[in-house]
């Protein structure tokens, strides 16, 4: 998928990756361009200096990511790309609270469900189009330090192969993204965090791997190379994998 003369709807893009894909796709020359975020103010001052629409969204909610997909057709027609991007971190064991792990439900999986209810449909009856799901590279691997993150990075992972063997004979390529350390608001003060350990990318790297990964039609784009290391290790011995994690964790939480 090409982003020239696309019609593109980005969300979490007030800061952050979200904000370097909207960048990076008004350079790559998107017909239409709408950054949604819960930050009204941040995302219409992106959306002011990228000639773009910008509009507030609270991804959680499906009624929103209906009325957003309506908004963008209506200023520059049927989306083309839907990038699903916002998403949240909490800290936590398996005792966190219970609202932290609906959150997390919510907004990093039930978005991209709800993305895909709003906009698929559409784009398999005029037999292209495109979904960008960001998972992260807990959806592969694991989240040593929060359960929440883990069970709803792993179920976006698992919804995207499922609208990529429905959709995808239909013409709509989906991709997921699963970046490890990327500086942004959500990884500040976390320079400690096992997803660090190769290095932080800065978000533009990130939006550079996912216009090479569209264009390609890559269903899993990984900014960090490592990840594909990591990625066969667990599947060739899943024992090992594990209790490898098991020192990481325990060294990360001083629990030895």
């Amino acid at each position: 998928m090409e982003i020239k003369d696309k019609v593109a709807v980005i969300t979490g893009a007030a800061s952050g990756i979200g904000r370097a894909l909207g960048e990076r796709f008004r350079a790559e020359g998107a017909r239409g361009l709408v950054l949604a975020d819960l930050n009204e103010d941040g995302v219409s001052e992106v959306a002011a200096r990228l000639d773009a629409t910008g509009l507030r969204c609270d991804v959680s909610d499906e009624a929103q990511i209906q009325a957003l997909a309506a908004a963008a057709e209506a200023a520059y027609g049927p989306v083309d790309i839907f990038c699903s991007n916002a998403g949240v971190f909490f800290e936590g064991d398996e005792d966190q609270p219970d609202a932290e792990i609906d959150a997390s439900w919510r907004i990093n999986t039930l978005s991209h469900l709800y993305a895909a209810r709003a906009v698929a449909p559409g784009m398999a009856a005029r037999g292209t189009g495109y979904l960008l799901n960001t998972a992260s590279a807990a959806g592969i691997l694991l989240q040593v330090d929060s359960v929440a993150y883990t069970l709803s990075k792993h179920a976006a992972l698992g919804l995207a192969e499922w609208l990529a063997v429905k959709y995808g004979p239909k013409g709509v390529g989906v991709s997921v993204l699963c970046p490890q350390g990327v500086r942004t608001g959500m990884t500040a003060g976390r320079d400690d965090s096992p997803a660090m350990v190769d290095g932080a990318l800065e978000p533009e790297d990130v939006a550079e791997a996912v216009v090479q990964g569209m264009a390609e039609e890559r269903f899993l784009i990984f900014p960090h190379d490592q990840v594909h290391d990591y990625m066969a290790r667990k599947a060739a011995d899943r024992d090992r994998w594990l209790r490898g994690m098991s020192r990481v964790r325990a060294n990360l939480m001083d629990e030895a």
